[in-house]
């Protein structure tokens, strides 16, 4: 994380927590939470604190703009200022390694490093503007307000992204109690447990497929393999989605879902209502409909699919990976709307889960690769290596112990929502359960196992 680990939570955490207890009125706690927000992203990268200031200040006066006599301007000094910031920090080497492939150039690449969480802080900030263009009644005239509102600690750096209208009040007027502070703790400890129990096991095993020479990778180990990160990457980012929703609540806030059981979904239009919530939101609100939506007759709507599902693979990141398996989503969403695929007959069916299933299980490795002919590699032995591929069989193998199968049936069955269903609506059961998680992170965290959230690089 930022802080190591265990800092932040047997030392951040619980202090900023008691502080903010012991501090009366909303004023003074709201300067406490945007103190501890600055501190927790410079712990992270203090040299790209000033960065995420300039930005909260361009959003701040951009949105001043909006709500005045030029609204206009004011729109598109932040677009023109946020992306440029994300083409600079993000995109510049993509762009100039990609011009060096295509025309034999030599040119050289400018080695920026990646700032934590600036696809995040962009959005949030540019969604500001643009809901003040759109309702002037949103504007604040207070900076610390849209400087907290950016740069709260527990979504900063990897979500969700928040929309300021939805915790606009919150800032001004909110109260905790015992209650919503044990609801608080309990979803936090879930999406930890989520984290270090279930998605670091597949990801050491994602990742020991993904380290095989090409030649290595048998059906088995490619399967495994693409499974076990489709795993990895939902426990990973629903586990950090429910640490944030958690430490929002403790402090008052509530934030909405970013994840509703994707892997049930029976069709990739479902899956992206269920998936990374509050991005398709966003893409829908900000580039879909001002594109035109679905209202200029089946092709614009499709390619305005196309281009928003192109956008969403390279916010993910600066490679073609990323560019591909957006597209790859953006291409069966289109097909499913044209009626290229029978989406009536597959919707809620047992046909439709294996069909969305494999959509995603095949793009996400295309989005794990690090390179397209890596890529290529795992996707040829997934349908083609019926080879064992001893070597490479044999080092899976020998992941392959009682704990990681244990692990690997409880995440397919946390996957979709049983326990959910079965959950005892008795507190002191629940409670019970939330200290042997805790006590498991805690175990597992001493052991020094503790693995970055993969979406802290986006």
């Amino acid at each position: 994380m930022v802080f190591s680990s265990a800092i932040f939570l047997f030392v951040f955490l619980p202090v900023v927590f008691l502080l903010d207890r012991l501090a009366r009125g909303l004023r003074v706690k709201n300067l406490l939470l945007l103190i501890a927000s600055l501190v927790f992203y410079t712990f992270g990268q203090p040299v790209y604190l000033p960065l995420l200031l300039l930005s909260v200040v361009l959003n701040y006066f951009c949105g001043l703009l909006a709500a005045g006599r030029r609204p206009k301007l004011g729109v598109a000094l932040a677009a023109a200022g946020g992306l440029g910031l994300l083409g600079v920090f993000k995109y510049a080497d993509f762009l100039i390694g990609s011009l060096n492939s295509a025309f034999g150039l030599a040119l050289p690449l400018t080695g920026i490093a990646l700032p934590i969480g600036i696809s995040f802080f962009t959005f949030q900030g540019l969604s500001y503007v643009i809901d003040v263009y759109r309702d002037r009644t949103v504007v604040s005239r207070s900076f610390v307000k849209v400087l907290l509102y950016i740069s709260f600690f527990p979504q900063l750096i990897a979500g969700p992204i928040v929309k300021y209208h939805d915790i606009d009040r919150e800032i001004d007027e909110r109260h905790t109690s015992a209650e919503e502070t044990a609801l608080g703790i309990r979803r936090f400890i879930c999406g930890l447990s989520k984290k270090l129990l279930i998605s670091n096991a597949m990801g050491r095993m994602a990742d020991a497929v993904f380290a095989l020479p090409a030649g290595d990778i048998g059906m088995l180990a490619a399967w495994l393999g693409a499974i076990c990160y489709t795993l990895q990457i939902y426990f990973d980012f629903s586990g950090y989605s429910d640490m944030a929703i958690g430490m929002g609540r403790m402090f008052g806030f509530h934030f909405k879902e970013n994840f509703n059981y994707p892997y049930t979904a029976t069709t990739i239009k479902e899956f992206w209502r269920r998936w990374h919530i509050s991005l398709s939101t966003w893409f829908r609100d900000y580039l879909y409909i001002p594109l035109g939506g679905n209202q200029k007759g089946a092709v614009r709507t499709w390619l305005n699919r196309f281009i928003v599902f192109f956008a969403t693979g390279l916010w993910h990141g600066a490679s073609w990976n990323f560019v591909l398996w957006g597209l790859w989503h953006g291409l069966f969403s289109v097909l499913e709307d044209c009626g290229a695929l029978p989406v009536k007959k597959l919707k809620g069916k047992p046909a439709g889960h294996i069909y969305t299933l494999l959509v995603v299980i095949v793009g996400f490795v295309l989005f794990r690769a690090e390179t397209l002919g890596q890529a290529g590699a795992v996707l040829a032995a997934m349908f083609t290596g019926f080879g064992l591929q001893w070597s490479g069989t044999a080092a899976v193998c020998a992941l392959m112990t009682p704990a990681f199968l244990v692990t690997l049936a409880a995440a397919l069955v946390l996957s979709a929502p049983v326990v959910k269903r079965i959950t005892p609506k008795n507190d002191g059961w629940t409670l019970a359960g939330s200290y042997v998680l805790l006590a498991l992170c805690m175990l597992n965290l001493s052991a020094g196992t503790f693995n970055p959230f993969i979406y802290f690089r986006f």
